[in-house]
């Protein structure tokens, strides 16, 4: 089970190997998302809180990454945040989601991407629920469920 510290180790000093890789360019993953699709996932964009039903969904199942279909959370780990976007505890294997510093917007926040092709999902957060304490605080539009 992952928690804040290990979460902060893997930003500062090197995430796990994915499974496998997947790579486009720019070009080639706007000709299979949508606009606002490729904003969020591609461009490290953010949609508006609350702008998705499926924050409200717990229903069991499997969510997995928009871009390349790579499993990602169990519907297990799904939480109500109360924060506007799904919330999870956990990933589904610690592999499958890289991390990073983001500085930006005068914050300090560790973004997570999916570790197969580097699409943006959203922030980790050490405010979660036990016994991990994470809040994975993801974009709607980064997530497929299956």
């Amino acid at each position: 089970m992952l928690h804040w510290k290990s979460i902060m180790e893997l930003a500062q000093k090197g995430n796990l190997p994915p499974d496998r890789r997947v790579e486009k360019t720019p070009q080639a993953w706007r000709e299979v998302l949508d606009e606002e699709t490729f904003r969020v996932t591609r461009q490290a964009g953010t949609e508006r809180a609350f702008s998705s039903a499926m924050c409200n969904h717990f229903d069991a199942g499997m969510y997995a990454c928009v871009c390349c279909g790579t499993l990602l959370f169990d519907a297990r780990e799904k939480f109500d945040s109360g924060s506007g976007w799904p919330s999870f505890t956990q990933p589904i294997t610690p592999n499958a989601i890289a991390y990073h510093a983001d500085h930006s917007h005068g914050m300090v926040r560790v973004e997570t991407v999916c570790a197969t092709c580097d699409a943006h999902l959203g922030h980790v957060f050490p405010d979660g629920p036990e016994p991990s304490g994470l809040r994975y605080c993801m974009n709607a539009r980064a997530l497929h469920k299956k």
